[in-house]
């Protein structure tokens, strides 16, 4: 059984764009939790120089189009969780190099981290939202997350692992309530509230922390003071 979570990378702040990939993949690539780097596979790139390779389709992009969007996503990271003693490390990495190579199409370099210093082995996998030939960027929609989840399924259940079961109601079970819709202005307000939890030091800070959740961040002009006067966040999903 392996659960799983799709999430869009960021440039961190004060931080360049190659200077973010790095950091990222120092953590993900971790010899203390990766058996010594030796439950580290690849796709299109070399684990060592991964940032860098992914750099080069960048440029390649940037060749191209022209100049980027502000607050663009970098990268992508998959988290892929096993149940606790269901799987092996070496096969935790096999099928999560399999999910990246599927849900990339093949158009996107990666690396599989396969972590066990927690009780549940669990694959960091990042892939680089530029496609290799940099002609094009990996579309992340609102049902992405799903079809993860569905591919990670279906390569369990081939291997011989179980999946996560979705309960079901009884047929002949009469519903006498049905459950609050959550709007996306709420689920927002609710990611706010979280943020605000964690009493980040500034407002910048915040609206950081606001694009680390995926969220896109956009600025209005600002006035005399340096202050911009409107903001904007948008989510997946939404069109404004």
């Amino acid at each position: 059984m392996a659960t799983t979570r799709l999430i869009a990378l960021h440039k961190e702040k004060g931080k360049t764009v190659a200077g973010s990939l790095s950091s990222r993949m120092k953590y993900y690539h971790n010899p203390v939790k990766t058996e010594r780097g030796n439950l580290i596979t690849s796709y299109g790139c070399i684990p060592e120089l991964a940032d860098q390779e992914f750099m080069l389709s960048k440029e390649v992009y940037l060749q191209k189009v022209g100049n980027e969007r502000h607050n663009t996503i970098i990268a992508y990271q998959i988290r892929q969780a096993f149940k606790p003693g269901e799987i092996t490390a070496e096969e935790a990495n096999r099928l999560g190099y399999e999910l990246a190579l599927k849900i990339t199409g093949g158009k996107h370099a990666f690396t599989v981290s396969t972590h066990t210093d927690r009780k549940h082995i669990h694959n960091h996998v990042i892939f680089n939202s530029t496609a290799m030939d940099g002609l094009s960027k990996f579309q992340n929609t609102y049902f992405s997350a799903l079809k993860l989840q569905k591919i990670s399924d279906v390569i369990c259940q081939e291997n011989g692992y179980s999946v996560v079961k979705k309960t079901q109601r009884n047929k002949n079970e009469k519903r006498v309530e049905y459950p609050k819709r959550h709007t996306k202005r709420e689920y927002i307000c609710r990611v706010i509230d979280e943020i605000l939890k964690e009493q980040p030091k500034s407002f910048d800070d915040f609206l950081f922390e606001l694009s680390k959740k995926g969220y896109e961040v956009k600025r209005g002009k600002p006035n005399g003071k340096g202050e911009y006067k409107h903001i904007s966040i948008k989510g997946h999903g939404q069109n404004r």
